[in-house]
């Protein structure tokens, strides 16, 4: 397996762009060169997968929970045998800066798309370009309009992830007072269906009746716009009980703010985080407890999903099965989506117990 990164400057920034293929070392000097993945036809049918290429977009690159989604995505894509994959997107999380690398992809005729959509309906043109030249589309940890993709890969049940948050919440702060929510983007589908959730879970659950949400804000999944959103929300709600970060790069960047401030040990913290990134912080007492799922199952189940769709095995209809390596055989349910685990609850009993 050759790995080789290629990093170009363009009028707008940067952009990284890497490339795996599990052929020769020649094919992917080629590959390389040609900034495109290998032609795979986009409805190549059956066989070893030679033939089949498959590029992952997430929401941006550099991203720590993103490396290890992907991760996994490279690694179920070798597994199912694809010929070619590749990794592309943008440094930034915006809601149209994936959609140049959708084109691309498309006039490279790539086989499998696999994207995490920054905007559910800002990358559906773009998608559907894709679909008409022959790829099939798989979106996974945050979903597009139905309508321009053929499944979604999801993390878990999103009405569990947003109970597991706030009940965590409760518990730390004693089930009554002021509590904020930091997210990602203002567009990030995963994050304001669970926050949907968790709003409907105050307003209905006689327990949450003491619990007052009094603002939401978004760090953009960038660390140090994600740090001053924290400072800005103790600075102007003085009488904050706690915040909810459902997004890994905002719940690491509030527990590093909180840790060296007059509010550690005040204002609890909970959210979705990477084990690894938190361990210092609940070692330390900044956080007691929080939540998130495996995520380089979400890249390796989308991996595999991509392989049965463009084998023609699937085709994202409700009840449609297909064998994802290790993790076994999973199934598509209502609207094309499949469920990957249930979230795991992080505290200084087990967090050394794992690792990413």
């Amino acid at each position: 397996m050759e790995f080789i990164r290629n990093r170009t400057g363009t009028g707008t920034g940067t952009t990284v762009r890497r490339l795996l293929t599990f052929t020769a070392l020649t094919a992917a000097v080629a590959l390389a060169a040609t900034g495109c993945a290998a032609d795979g036809g986009g409805t190549a049918g059956a066989g070893d997968g030679s033939d089949l290429s498959i590029t992952f977009i997430p929401k941006q690159l550099n991203n720590p929970y993103t490396d290890v989604v992907l991760g996994g995505g490279e690694t179920g894509a070798e597994e199912a045998g694809f010929g070619a994959t590749e990794v592309v997107g943008p440094l930034e999380a915006s809601a149209s800066s994936q959609v140049s690398f959708i084109n691309a992809e498309t006039q490279a005729g790539t086989s499998v798309i696999v994207i995490a959509a920054n905007d559910p309906d800002a990358v559906g043109p773009a998608l559907e370009e894709a679909r008409s030249a022959g790829a099939k589309i798989v979106a996974f940890d945050s979903d597009t309009a139905p309508q321009y993709r053929d499944v979604f890969i999801s993390q878990v049940v999103a009405k569990d992830v947003a109970l597991i948050q706030i009940e965590l919440m409760s518990e730390q702060i004693g089930g009554s007072g002021e509590i904020a929510i930091l997210s990602a983007t203002a567009n990030a589908t995963n994050q304001n269906e669970w926050i949907k959730f968790i709003e409907e879970e105050l307003e209905s659950n006689p327990d949450y009746a003491d619990i007052t949400l009094v603002t939401k804000v978004y760090g953009d999944d960038d660390d140090t716009k994600s740090f001053q959103e924290a400072q800005g929300l103790l600075q102007a709600y003085p009488n904050l009980k706690g915040i909810i970060s459902p997004t890994t790069v905002g719940i690491a960047a509030t527990a590093r703010y909180l840790s060296t401030s007059q509010y550690k040990g005040q204002v609890a913290l909970t959210g979705l985080g990477l084990p690894n990134e938190m361990r210092p912080f609940v070692k330390d007492g900044t956080v007691s407890a929080f939540a998130l799922w495996d995520p380089a199952q979400l890249g390796y189940v989308a991996a595999f999903a991509g392989k049965a769709l463009a084998d023609g095995t699937i085709t994202g209809a409700e009840g449609d099965t297909f064998e994802a390596g290790e993790l076994g055989e999973r199934e598509v349910g209502a609207d094309g989506i499949v469920i990957v685990g249930p979230p795991t609850t992080f505290t200084s009993e087990n967090i050394d117990d794992y690792d990413f």
